[in-house]
């Protein structure tokens, strides 16, 4: 059974999800953490039902699955009590465990807590840049100057491991979680006065990265067009986020 392509909003009828024993996906089509998992999804051929939550007008409903209220959530609905799962870096350690293939994270103890370290590290870059990327007008005006020295960090990371991937010579967990920014910062082309993009230079091995990720299957499948990316950031703006534009021409 099809579930439809639109964000369940507060008022809306719990939709009909099939008693499948397959994983419920609770997701918001342009939020960075809920892209996470969905390239985990993607990457490993998981099998999954697709919700979409507007997380402004949350649906009654929803509490049900999500106590918290946030997404992604996954819902494990073939394990006894079927479990919800939420926080996007818990959710993709569970799907690496249960679904080995390909695996994502390392196998060895300490790279793997420096992997999940390094992934923490993006936060600041997240912080830093989010005002601009999500066109908020009190962004700080050295906003940019703090989002690029926190991606320093991984410039320089890339550069030390010396590998085109972080993760070694194919993609792994530290490429697919610091991966959904990445489609989002081009954004800034469209929708900032100064039409920033990323320095060429200072960040020549994050661009080289950037291209070849790009390329992979599951950033593929999952991508969505830099300009539904501007567009949906301008409506927020307005005060009208317009969720349901990432369907379009799906529909």
């Amino acid at each position: 059974m099809a579930l439809p392509q639109k964000h369940f909003k507060k008022g809306s009828i719990k939709p009909e999800l099939p008693e499948d024993g397959v994983l419920r996906y609770f997701s918001m089509a342009f939020c960075p953490f809920s892209h996470r998992v969905h390239l985990l999804l993607a990457a490993k051929q998981i099998p999954h039902h697709k919700i979409y939550v507007d997380l402004i007008e949350k649906p009654e409903w929803y509490k049900d699955y999500s106590p918290l209220g946030k997404v992604p959530a996954l819902q494990l609905t073939g394990v006894q009590d079927q479990h919800t799962l939420v926080e996007s870096l818990i959710i993709a350690e569970y799907l690496d465990q249960q679904y080995p293939q390909p695996r994502l994270f390392p196998t060895d103890p300490l790279q793997k807590a420096l992997d999940k370290i390094l992934i923490e590290r993006f936060a600041p870059v997240v912080s830093a840049i989010y005002p601009v990327l999500t066109c908020n007008p009190n962004a700080a005006a050295d906003a940019i100057e703090r989002f690029e020295n926190s991606l320093d960090v991984f410039e320089v990371e890339l550069a030390k491991r010396g590998t085109p991937y972080f993760a070694g010579q194919t993609i792994g967990i530290v490429d697919y979680m610091i991966w959904p920014w990445f489609e989002r910062f081009p954004s800034m082309k469209i929708n900032t006065e100064q039409k920033y993009e990323l320095d060429a230079k200072r960040f020549e091995k994050l661009l080289q990265w950037r291209d070849l990720v790009s390329q992979d299957t599951a950033v593929q499948k999952t991508a969505l067009d830099v300009q539904l990316h501007a567009d949906f950031q301008k409506s927020k703006t307005l005060g009208n986020p317009q969720y349901d534009i990432a369907f379009r021409g799906k529909l």
